[in-house]
């Protein structure tokens, strides 16, 4: 199968590509995606990566895996295309950023003017089977995902890792507190923004310390008319 990634991206993880790993992953996803619904399509697996290339990263927003109803699920983490229903976690995402920034939430769920300041919405998993949460763990993505924090950490200018559940803030050991920053809350879903998500203030922290850092900080307001 071909997968879709076509900028900086795709020199930055060319060794990848090249792994026994990934070569295993590829075939299990054929054979998923033939027999299976499949959340991404196929043409929609790397669209975090292609919106946001790798020396335009200022901020990543990691998360679990897609998600698994149908329609929903559009390559960025928590993003759901305009038209779709709200789900649960991003609706406590834009609660929390009311509070937080007095944001009020957009009536849609598309994230992807985020990406496009430099947002990084990415999953632990990339890919997921309908109606079954955390399906395709353990099929290699979370090597290839490591990889990615792993050269983002690499990178001279700093980033901001916001790592939303355990899944996410696994991957901290791999991040170098010298240069970036993290800012560490539980998972934004019902069944854990009570612990400790809300008022855990992401937005105004981010926004502080690129500011620190002498960088452009980030419009969190969407827009209804982003497509």
């Amino acid at each position: 199968m071909e997968l879709l990634l076509d900028n900086s991206w795709r020199k930055v993880l060319s060794d990848q590509f090249e792994q026994p790993y990934f070569f295993t992953l590829t075939k299990f996803l054929e054979e998923e995606y033939q027999t299976q619904t499949i959340f991404p399509p196929q043409n929609e697996i790397f669209t975090a990566l292609n919106l946001t290339p790798y020396d335009q990263v200022k901020v990543v927003i990691l998360g679990q895996d897609p998600y698994h109803g149908g329609g929903q699920a559009q390559g960025l983490a928590f993003s759901v295309k305009k038209g779709v229903k709200i789900p649960p976690s991003l609706r406590n995402i834009y609660k929390e950023m009311e509070t937080d920034v007095d944001i009020k939430p957009a009536s849609h769920g598309n994230l992807m003017s985020w990406a496009h300041q430099g947002v990084l919405l990415l999953n632990t998993v990339l890919t997921v089977r309908e109606g079954v949460a955390y399906s395709h763990r353990g099929q290699g993505w979370e090597q290839f995902t490591d990889e990615i924090i792993r050269k983002l950490n690499q990178r001279e200018q700093p980033i901001v890792f916001i790592l939303w559940g355990k899944p996410a803030q696994e991957k901290s050991k791999m991040i170098d507190l010298q240069r970036h920053a993290i800012i560490s809350a539980p998972h934004p879903s019902p069944l854990s923004a009570r612990r400790g998500f809300f008022g855990s203030q992401p937005f105004s922290k981010t926004n502080q310390i690129l500011k620190s850092w002498g960088e452009q900080p980030i419009d969190w307001e969407l827009s209804e008319t982003d497509e």
